[in-house]
């Protein structure tokens, strides 16, 4: 995942919104948007996968898990012996303990550079970290963007991707409407101005190449393998969320759409945080255009936002681990 605009309780109608693309090697083999068991066990996993070292960039489970990852350009820190940081995003999926807990573990764990948004629906709460950063930032309500920096670093991609995610969100009347926009967005080929260019430590001519927010070199071995969209609508009572992802051949060509629909997801945050879901719907799958629909029990609470707002008490204990 290179490439993130993330709208959080920003709109009444469309309080989640994800933009995403991921950018990759093509000759890395993955997996497209599927249900998928991980090897350890743990709730499904819905994602993308990485087929090379088992990981994913960018996925979410039924209990109101969600987490999406991008590395860090810093080649000259890079280490080849590093473990696959796409193994973080399912780690945290399965995971049964708190962001803290899950982070004093990561974050040691010694991944090349990453930036991890990881949420947890149940507990109210979404994160972002780094381990290039000394301890994650709680998100509130707003729209923020990622790549291969840190969290709002003012790449023009990010400027430009946020801006639309805005502007979509003012506009669009339906979910197909906000998904148009944000698609097109997403594949933007314009490269920013040398002037306005980051400085990461590659030659000129690629850093010109990934300015862009869809990337495709010259010699098509490496670019924009899949845009994915997670758009969550306020449906009645109940949200109504809808996962896109389009994946893109080295030589162009058809786009090819999954989309799946999770009724009653997120969950509703609770003050414990916890409890299991007990009742799936079943699942069906198709390879082109296809709809996949997953229900979660719905429970009668009425909420105003997807995160819960600190208390004095909470923010004080951040503090305090800060």
């Amino acid at each position: 995942m290179c490439l993130v605009a993330l709208a959080i309780d920003q709109n009444r109608r469309f309080p989640l919104v994800v933009a995403t693309n991921r950018d990759e090697f093509f000759q890395r083999p993955a997996a497209r948007l599927a249900w998928w068991t991980p090897p350890g066990g743990g709730p499904d996993i819905l994602s993308g996968r990485d087929l090379e070292s088992g990981g994913t960039w960018l996925g979410l489970t039924a209990q109101g898990r969600l987490a999406l990852l991008t590395n860090i350009r810093e080649p000259s820190r890079a280490d080849t012996s590093a473990p696959s940081r796409g193994r973080i995003v399912p780690e945290w999926l399965t995971a049964q303990e708190n962001a803290g807990q899950f982070w004093m573990r990561t974050a040691l764990s010694g991944h090349n550079g990453f930036n991890l948004i990881a949420a947890d629906f149940r507990r109210g709460e979404c994160f972002w970290a780094s381990n290039t950063a000394p301890y994650p930032l709680r998100l509130e309500r707003g729209v923020y963007g990622l790549s291969n920096a840190g969290l709002d670093t003012p790449w023009p991609k990010v400027l430009q991707i946020k801006s639309r995610l805005r502007e979509a969100l003012s506009a669009a009347d339906s979910v197909d409407a906000l998904a148009t926009q944000l698609f097109a967005a997403l594949a933007e080929r314009e490269p920013a101005p040398d002037q306005a260019l980051p400085r990461t430590g590659v030659r000129i001519e690629l850093e010109r190449q990934l300015s862009s927010a869809f990337i495709r070199t010259p010699d098509q071995t490496y670019g924009t393998r899949c845009s994915t969209l997670i758009i969550t609508e306020r449906a009645g009572r109940h949200p109504l969320t809808h996962v896109l992802e389009r994946t893109f051949s080295a030589t162009g060509g058809l786009a090819l759409l999954r989309r799946s629909t999770l009724r009653n997801w997120p969950p509703r945050y609770t003050d414990e945080g916890t409890g299991a879901v007990s009742e799936q719907a079943a699942v069906a799958e198709s390879e082109l255009f296809g709809e996949t629909t997953f229900t979660v029990p719905a429970k009668r609470t009425r909420v105003r936002s997807l995160l819960k707002p600190e208390t004095g008490a909470r923010k004080r204990s951040a503090t305090a681990r800060g």
